[in-house]
């Protein structure tokens, strides 16, 4: 039976992934059920043109739909624990887009209601499931560039224009938005392993959030992993992993990679072609997690294994500890 897909937000990145679901099988994956958004009409016009047959103009009617296996939270960070705990007391299964929530008592709360909603939950961490990731993992297990020593990854562009990017009140920061894209690689390469510290740096925007943050963690056995994101500056926006016995490079846009570098070898993973027009770059690439999603529910797992919930929590305990650093706080931190 086709996994049925509800959407929540009808904005720029729910547009991308529905067309990423048009790339999958129909049998496999109905695309999609229904849509909803706070605006009745932003959801017709959106369900019009991805063909989608029910449209909400509310959350809460999206969550009462009995016909929803999976709903996609597409909205920005500064809701997803609200919306998130909406659809998962509905027993609905969610993944919700990066980051999942504002920090890690956020994460903790979503944690918390899935496993006692007996409902599966994932942060939407696209990377992780593009095939040059997955192939990525296969040489690290088999030790292709020996014992890794540092990770180097660099992700920045230039978002003065874009608000939910910058201002604090929508979440924005460059730890907290870009943060998560390499902070997930390092946890992947280095197994979930928590840094002995972490040291942080940056510098502000005159919304007071961080538009340039440099971040460094060290691991046990004098292992490192040198993260630097920007909001304000074009950075090379690459990965490289340097082992004992070489060296795997990921090319820009890192964050959604169809190329490897393994020891100086190019290697090339090309992704589907989009049906309609996308917002973001190889934006098909939305296609992995959802199978992944898929892939879990049928095997009744409540979490993925390759992005399980101890990572999410990981990531939002360093992106927060980077935050106390730098100064950087959010409405979402006063809340006991």
């Amino acid at each position: 039976m086709a996994t049925r897909w509800g959407i929540c937000s009808a904005g720029r990145i729910s547009h991308d992934f529905s067309v990423a679901l048009r790339t999958l099988t129909p049998e496999d994956h109905e695309v999609t059920l229904a849509v909803a958004a706070r605006n009745l009409q932003h959801a017709e016009e959106f369900a019009k043109k991805h063909n989608i047959p029910r449209s909400y103009g509310s959350y809460d009617d999206l969550a009462k739909d009995p016909d929803i296996d999976v709903i996609y939270v597409g909205t920005i960070h500064p809701y997803h624990l609200s919306t998130g705990k909406l659809f998962i007391k509905s027993k609905k299964h969610v993944l919700i887009e990066k980051p999942l929530a504002m920090n890690s008592r956020e994460v903790q709360e979503l944690i918390t209601a899935a496993r006692d909603n007996t409902v599966f939950l994932m942060e939407a961490v696209w990377t992780r499931f593009f095939p040059a990731s997955l192939e990525m993992r296969r040489l690290l297990h088999q030790g292709e560039v020996g014992d890794v020593q540092m990770v180097r990854a660099e992700l920045g562009h230039r978002y003065s224009h874009v608000p939910r990017v910058t201002e604090r009140k929508l979440g924005g920061g460059a730890v907290l938005t870009l943060g998560v894209y390499c902070l997930q690689l390092i946890f992947m390469v280095f197994n979930g392993e928590r840094p002995e510290s972490i040291q942080a740096t940056g510098q502000f925007i005159d919304t007071g959030v961080d538009g340039t943050t440099v971040l460094v963690l060290k691991f046990a056995g004098n292992r490192l992993a040198i993260c630097t994101f920007s909001i304000t500056m074009m950075l090379t926006s690459d990965v490289v992993i340097i082992g004992t016995k070489g060296t795997i490079k990921v090319p820009q846009p890192m964050w959604c990679p169809t190329t490897l570098e393994v020891n100086g070898k190019e290697m090339q993973f090309p992704l589907p072609e989009p049906g309609m027009p996308l917002n973001n770059i190889n934006s098909t690439g939305l296609r992995y997690e959802a199978e992944e999603v898929r892939h879990c529910l049928l095997k009744g797992l409540k979490e993925s294994p390759e992005m399980p919930w101890s990572h999410s929590s990981l990531i939002a305990e360093v992106v927060d500890e980077a935050r106390r650093q730098l100064g950087v706080t959010y409405d979402q931190d006063n809340i006991q």
